[in-house]
């Protein structure tokens, strides 16, 4: 594409490399081509015999070519880097009006995501929010070493570091011993029950969620979404969720001495809300046989047989009110 954006002609016309055939094998070529082949440097007239043409290495010329065109792509590449300067004139030009950013990208695979969330975390400054609901599982210590330092290090720089999790992650040991590490490296850590989005926040720029829109993509696919009005949007509804969840420290106190488990209090929100057993495992990431098992042992402790029971129980329990 030339400035203008208007395609380049090939390198070669159509019948140039007929027309170079023939200049190599000492037969009068067609005219046609001969000019294009000139042009590029391929063939060139014969000093000693007026009116032939004589064939030089094509393979000295390919190099000349790409050469050539390396330099015009990193002139390219340059300038492309130089368009937000261009577009930036925009506050200037209509300045009542605001204009969000470029908007929203598809990342479709986890590698795809932790490749742009992880070195824009490492960069950050100002502020690193985050919201776990997903249900707490073992993972590779290393991993979670490594995550706890790149926590720690924001804190040092002088970011504000709050994460939400899923009240669930206390009852699981290797999770509440990460947290607890967070928590020593400075990050403020709260709880919340029920189910509620993933996402990441960086420095009020940059929001990763997870994909709600290409179907059948991978289950950890997401987006990034970098238009300042959606930015601030979801920082407000962690605000939301953040000033109605309980801080990590006061959970044990909170939680002692309950008949239920942060799980099995999940599921019965889910059930109060409308929402059928089927329904409730995915919308908790859990299994349906989970969600039986869990409602069986409930009932077991509450001493009772049917579910029925375990909702009546439910609707006046204090409990309702614990993550």
């Amino acid at each position: 594409m030339n400035e203008l954006g208007h395609s380049r002609p090939p390198l070669l016309a159509e019948t140039a490399a007929e027309t170079y055939r023939a200049v190599s094998a000492g037969v009068p070529p067609d005219e046609a081509g001969l000019a294009n082949l000139v042009d590029l440097g391929l063939v060139a007239p014969d000093p000693y015999a007026p009116g032939q043409h004589i064939a030089h290495d094509p393979r000295a010329i390919a190099q000349n070519l790409m050469t050539a065109a390396l330099a015009d792509l990193a002139a390219t590449v340059d300038r492309i880097a130089q368009i937000p300067t261009v577009e930036a004139l925009a506050a200037d030009y209509d300045p009542h009006r605001w204009y969000g950013g470029p908007g929203s990208e598809y990342l479709g695979t986890p590698g795809l995501m932790n490749a742009r969330i992880l070195p824009l975390t490492d960069a950050a400054t100002s502020e690193v929010y985050s919201s776990q609901p997903g249900e707490p599982a073992d993972r590779d210590p290393e991993i979670l070493r490594a995550g706890a330092e790149r926590t720690a290090a924001a804190c040092r720089r002088g970011a504000r570091v709050r994460s939400l999790y899923n009240a669930r992650a206390h009852e699981h040991p290797q999770a509440r011993e990460h947290i607890d590490d967070l928590i020593q490296a400075g990050v403020d850590v709260r709880v919340i029950g029920g189910a509620f989005p993933r996402l990441v926040l960086l420095d009020r720029q940059h929001l990763f969620i997870d994909n709600l829109v290409v179907e059948a993509a991978s289950a950890h696919s997401g987006w990034h979404v970098s238009d300042r009005a959606a930015v601030m949007w979801a920082r407000m509804v962690f605000e939301l969720m953040w000033d109605r969840a309980t801080p990590w420290q006061a959970l044990h106190r909170a939680t002692e001495g309950a008949a239920t488990t942060a799980r099995q209090r999940d599921i019965l929100h889910e059930l109060e809300a409308g929402y059928s057993q089927q329904q409730a495992g995915p919308r908790l990431g859990l299994a349906e046989r989970t969600v039986t098992k869990e409602l069986a042992a409930l009932r077991d402790r509450l001493g009772v047989r049917t579910l029925y029971q375990v909702m009546a129980w439910w609707g006046r329990s204090p409990e309702r009110d614990l993550p």
